[in-house]
Parts: C-alpha cells; sequence; structure tokens
C-alpha cells in the first residue's frame, strides 16, 4: 500500500457562493428507507448542505445562482464509510517494513535486512503485516531467524491481523522477557519444546515489548495523520470509525478539525474503560464537534484475539490445533465491568470478538446489562468482527439490537486457513453476511485497515463475491452468504452511519445530509462484479470541498 501526501495537497477552499451545482452527474445514491435512487444534479449550500437532489430541472430551481460543475456523465456516489479502521495505524505503516503478501519466509527476512540498511538512523525497526499461513510454514516464525538479518537493533514485526508480534532476541531482552516471563492474563509467550520463548507474543503479551518502543513524537504522529487522510481521500472514504484512540489522538483530532485540516469524519472509539477513557470522559460522549467532522461516543474493547494467530476463543479446541481454545482476554465478571463501565457513562460499547466463545461471553453481557439498563439500548452497541459465532447465538444479535461490524475481506483473506481452525461444522457461523441480513439484523461494513486495504471497492467485491482480489476461488467461498451488491453498498454507506448515529447527517445523499460524495471512472451498478475492486475514484468531497483529485 503506497501512501501519499495527496488528500492534503489537493485540498481547495471554493470561492463563496450561494450554492453549488453539480450537474450532467451518472449519480445513484440511497434514500432513507434503503432504496436505491438515480439523480443528475446535486446542489448544496455554502456551508456544504445538500439543498436538493434529482432531475436537472428540478435542482436548477432550488438553486437558481448556484455556480455549476459539470461532471461529464461521470459516476457519483455518497462519499463512502469504513466502520472500522485505525486511523493512526494506517498512516504508521508509510514508516515501517512492509510484509504484506510476502512469499516465504526468506523473502520477509530480506524485506526486514534491506529496510534496515535503508534507515540506519533508527532505534527500533518496526514492521507490519506477516503471514505464517502464507508461507506455508506450518509454525511461527523465531527470534533466531529475525536475528540473521537483524542482530543488533531491537525489531518488531506484527501480524497481519495485528494480533501477534515477532521480535527479536534484541528486543525481548529490551522488554525484560525470558524464559522465565510468564505469560499475561489474555496473552501468550510461545515457547518451544524446551519452554524457552521463542520471540512469538500473542495478543495480551504482545504489550510486554510494546511497552518498550518509544512513543512517537507529535511530529511523527501529526505525519501519521497526514498519510492516513491522503490515502482515505484517495479511495474515496469520507467518513471512518476509528477502533480504538487515546488522549494524544483525541487531541489532535480536534486540532485537525478546528484547523480544516480533517479531510475525512472521524467517530472515534477510546480504547478500553482505563486512564485515557476516565480523562476523555469527563464530559460525557461527544456526538458532534465541528459541523460533524469529529465524534467521540464509543468505547472500544477486546474480548479475544484472532483467529490467524489462534488467540480467538473458541467453545471447542480449535480443530488444526486441539490442545487450544484460544484466549478470552478477561473472565466474565471483569469483562462485564467494563462494558457497564463505559454503558453507565453513556457510550456506546464496540467490543471485538472474534471466536464463537468471545461473542457468546459478550452477546451474554450485553443480555444481562440491557436487562438492567434498558435505556441504554438506544446506544446502538455493536460486535466488532463477529467473524465465527455459534449458530444458535446469531439470532440473539436481533433480539439484543445488537449490530454486527464486519470486515468482508477478511472472510477472503481468511480462507486459507479458517476452516481449517474451526472445521467444516463451525465455519457455517463464520463471516455469515447473509445470515445476519436475512434476520434483519443491520450490518456495518468496513476494512480493519491497515489489516486490510482500506479501499472500499475491495471491500464492495469480496461481499458480493465472496472471492479475493484475484478471483479466488472460482464461484466464491462460501457463495451463500454473499451480499447483493445493494446491500453491500448500503452496508458500506447508510448502515455504517447508522452505526454511528449518523444517518441523518450522512450516508446518503438527500436534503439536509452533508455533501460528501465520490466520483468515479466506471458505474459500480454496472460493471462486471468481476471488476468492482478495480473502480477509481477521481474525486473525493467533503461538506461540498473537494480534498483529493486523481492526478
Amino acid at each position: 500500500m503506497r501512501l501519499t501526501p495527496l488528500a492534503l495537497a489537493m485540498a481547495v477552499t471554493l470561492p463563496a457562493h450561494a450554492a453549488t451545482l453539480i450537474d450532467n452527474a451518472n449519480g445513484y445514491t440511497l434514500n432513507s428507507t434503503g432504496q436505491l435512487v438515480r439523480f443528475t444534479s446535486l446542489a448544496y449550500d455554502d456551508a456544504g448542505r445538500i439543498l436538493a437532489v434529482g432531475s436537472a430541472r428540478a435542482v436548477a430551481k432550488s438553486a437558481p445562482n448556484a455556480k455549476r460543475i459539470d461532471m461529464q456523465g461521470k459516476t457519483v456516489l455518497p462519499g463512502l464509510i469504513d466502520a472500522h479502521g485505525h486511523v493512526f495505524g494506517l498512516g504508521e505503516i508509510s514508516t515501517a517494513v512492509l510484509l504484506y503478501g510476502t512469499p516465504s519466509l526468506d523473502a520477509a527476512l530480506t524485506a526486514v535486512a534491506d529496510f534496515s540498511k535503508a534507515h540506519p538512523q533508527r532505534a527500533w525497526v518496526l514492521g507490519n503485516g506477516w503471514n505464517q499461513e502464507i508461507w506455508k510454514l506450518g509454525r511461527f516464525p523465531t527470534a533466531q531467524e529475525l536475528d540473521s538479518v537483524i542482530p543488533e537493533r531491537p525489531a518488531v514485526m506484527t501480524r497481519v491481523d495485528g494480533h501477534a508480534v515477532w521480535a527479536n532476541t534484541r528486543a525481548l531482552q529490551l522488554a525484560g522477557i525470558t524464559n522465565d516471563t510468564k505469560d499475561p492474563a489474555g496473552g501468550k509467550i510461545e515457547r518451544d519444546a524446551q519452554g524457552n520463548a521463542t520471540g512469538i507474543l500473542v495478543d495480551a503479551a504482545m504489550e510486554l515489548v510494546r511497552a518498550a518502543i518509544p512513543k512517537p513524537t507529535e511530529a511523527e504522529a501529526r505525519a501519521s495523520l497526514d498519510g492516513a487522510l491522503a490515502e482515505l481521500a484517495k479511495v474515496g472514504l469520507t467518513s471512518v470509525h476509528d477502533a480504538g484512540i487515546g488522549v494524544p489522538e483525541d487531541r489532535l483530532m480536534r486540532s485537525y478539525a478546528d484547523n480544516g485540516k480533517l479531510t475525512a469524519r472521524v467517530y472515534a472509539m477510546i480504547g478500553d474503560t482505563t486512564a485515557d477513557f476516565d480523562q476523555l470522559s469527563q464530559g460525557g460522549p461527544v456526538t458532534s464537534y465541528a459541523n460533524d467532522l469529529y465524534a467521540l461516543a464509543a468505547v472500544k474493547l477486546y474480548s479475544d484475539g484472532a483467529l490467524g494467530s489462534r488467540g480467538a476463543a473458541l467453545i471447542a479446541p480449535y480443530s488444526d490445533a486441539p490442545h487450544t481454545h484460544g484466549l478470552l482476554f478477561y473472565n466474565d465478571a471483569d469483562m462485564r465491568a467494563k462494558m457497564e463501565k463505559a454503558m453507565k457513562a453513556g457510550y456506546q460499547v464496540n467490543v471485538h470478538a472474534i471466536g464463537d466463545a468471545g461473542n457468546r461471553q459478550i452477546l451474554d453481557g450485553y443480555a444481562a446489562l440491557l436487562k438492567r439498563y434498558p435505556q441504554a439500548a438506544r446506544a446502538r452497541h455493536r460486535i466488532e468482527h463477529a467473524q465465527v459465532v455459534a449458530p444458535a447465538d446469531i439470532p440473539r444479535f436481533k433480539a439484543l439490537n445488537i449490530i454486527p461490524s464486519m470486515q468482508p475481506t477478511h472472510a477472503t483473506s481468511d480462507q486459507n486457513m479458517a476452516e481449517q481452525r474451526v472445521g467444516p461444522q463451525r465455519i457455517k457461523g463464520a463471516y455469515a453476511w447473509r445470515t445476519f441480513l436475512k434476520q434483519g439484523s443491520t450490518i456495518a461494513c468496513g476494512s480493519d485497515f491497515p489489516i486490510e486495504s482500506p479501499n472500499p471497492f475491495e471491500g464492495l467485491h469480496a461481499a458480493v463475491t465472496r472471492q479475493d482480489n484475484a478471483g479466488v476461488p472460482t464461484g466464491g467461498w462460501y457463495r451463500n452468504e454473499a451480499m447483493t451488491l445493494q446491500q453491500a453498498f448500503r452496508c458500506f454507506t447508510l448502515d455504517a452511519a447508522y452505526a454511528a448515529h449518523q444517518e441523518k447527517a450522512i450516508g446518503s445523499l438527500e436534503k439536509g445530509k452533508w455533501a460528501d460524495f465520490i466520483v468515479t471512472d466506471a458505474d459500480l451498478f454496472k460493471v462486471p462484479a468481476a471488476n468492482i475492486g478495480k473502480i477509481q475514484v477521481l474525486q473525493t468531497w467533503v461538506a461540498g470541498r473537494q480534498v483529493y483529485s486523481k492526478p
């Protein structure tokens, strides 16, 4: 993934007009009931609020003195929304080793060595994206293997799912991790047959080494945010839900919003209910800041780990590793206490749950707490990922009005190992989008960037075809759980907005909403499904201001 500072460089402030009229467009939007609507013109006022959408004649009457912009028949869509990403993480990968898609351990080690040589000033060498399943190792890599290319400086490489790190010996030493270090609650230090730490730290154990990594400077944080915003604008994302921030990130987001530099709307979740929550929640949830550019009204918690690293908590043992069930981060009482603390403070509670045991723990917690605090149901609580769910638990999402916040590209990325992990029966409750939709659940779609590409058209493609970017597998992986194109489009627009209580402000192009829209090089509703992921964004507009134009 190549990050460029295009979004901020291309940002322009339009001259003041009573209104602006977008004309001669091949436009598509959803209305308030989710029906697909065509339009050729759109008008908005100088504040960026939509005045009218429809035919050229009808819209012109609503904005007679408007400045006209001719779209020359190009396709115009509502700005797309990613309901689960990590904004600063997206920016940070531009300054780290990129191991995404490396075909072998040797290729990954070469990439680390090349980066290390090119950046001799880096005190720590950090990277992202390795996946031992692609390497066909049949095991995790080791610290000694990483030592072979970078022995002197500490090096830490994060797995593709973000739930395991691969550290070299120097990093383990600086973190104080020895063969005698005990596994932390909710985490695991991988060990060899002799009980020696191998260099792989899973879930909560990752924090042992991350605590030793120097915190980013403010300049580095600004560079990360600039890089992320550039990439989001480039792929047509006008709004994102940031799944876990703290005090420094909140401060920087507000500063960018205040100074007109936040070129995508951010609905942020406070990471955990610890010290940062205590500080950030003093004034209660922030539902709208700087004309809906920023909100801080949710809390992000973790129930378990990820499937690829076998950290996801399963009710029965892993099919390909019968000695383990994975890891619940907290016991039921402690998990419920965190949920209750956020809920009582008025926040939407969004909990990461991948395995069926993790999902069940959180559903049980919601059932008990919503019975105790029925008014809290209005917060539209969510389970992030809802990836492997016991079939008997799927109806509970609807009964409790819990939103499954799901990432279509997770399914197409995980197809190479998911069924090995859970077997042929449990896989029927995994990535079960159609099943959730049939029962009336509202799915909020996202990508979990930078774990997956932030490009929402790749997500739309995966949702509709159940295939990866290369068209694998033929016919789609468990195609019976695919979405229709309109369902997927709604999932990345109106329903993602609903999951943030923002459906009256964004998510579709309707009178009174913000003029957040994109212009694309192809018609989403006419291209073959196989080509959806290849659609390119030509322009991105937020509140009627252009924040990106394809060079």
